[in-house]
C-alpha cells in the first residue's frame, strides 16, 4: 500500500474520517461524513493546517498553481478543489474519489493542510456568482480537520 494520510472531522453535529492513499500519480480519497443536510456539499483542501480560529483560519483553497476555482475534472481548478460530497436523506456522505492533482509528497502535498466540508453545493466555478471563481459559492465551513500522516496500515 502507498503512503497514507488521514483527516478526522469533528464539528457541531458533523463528523467523519477521510483517508488519503497515494496510488501511483493519483490519490484515492475514501471515507464517510455524517451529520450533513441532504444534498451536495463543497469538499476542498484549504491552504493552512490551522484551526486556531475554527475553520476560518484554514485560509483559502490550496492553490499553488494560481488558477481559478473549478471542478475536480476541470483543467482550470485549484489543486484543492475536490468537488462535492453528496449526503443522503440521513445526512451521510460516502467518499470515494480518485484525484490526480493532490499528492502526499512534493509540490502538491496536502499533508499539514486542512480538509473542509461546506454547508452548500460547490457550483464548480460555473454558477455565475461573484464567489464562483474563488470558492464555488459553497457557503459556510461546517467541518474541518488538519490532514495528518497516517499510521502504516
Amino acid at each position: 500500500m502507498g503512503k497514507r494520510a488521514v483527516a478526522v472531522l469533528k464539528a457541531d453535529g458533523v463528523q467523519g474520517t477521510i483517508w488519503f492513499t497515494q496510488e501511483g500519480d493519483s490519490v484515492k480519497v475514501t471515507g464517510e461524513v455524517t451529520g450533513l443536510k441532504e444534498g451536495k456539499h463543497g469538499f476542498h483542501v484549504h491552504q493552512y493546517g490551522d484551526t486556531t480560529n475554527g475553520c476560518v483560519s484554514a485560509g483559502a483553497h490550496f492553490n499553488p498553481t494560481n488558477k481559478t476555482h473549478g471542478g475536480p475534472s476541470d483543467e482550470e481548478r485549484h489543486v484543492g478543489d475536490l468537488g462535492n460530497l453528496i449526503a443522503d436523506k440521513d445526512g451521510k456522505a460516502k467518499v470515494d474519489i480518485v484525484d490526480k492533482l493532490i499528492a502526499l509528497e512534493g509540490a502538491h502535498c496536502i499533508i499539514g493542510r486542512s480538509l473542509v466540508v461546506h454547508a452548500d453545493e460547490d457550483d464548480l466555478g460555473k454558477g455565475g456568482h461573484e464567489l464562483s471563481s474563488t470558492t464555488g459559492n459553497a457557503g459556510a465551513r461546517v467541518a474541518c480537520a488538519v490532514i495528518g500522516h497516517a499510521a502504516d496500515a
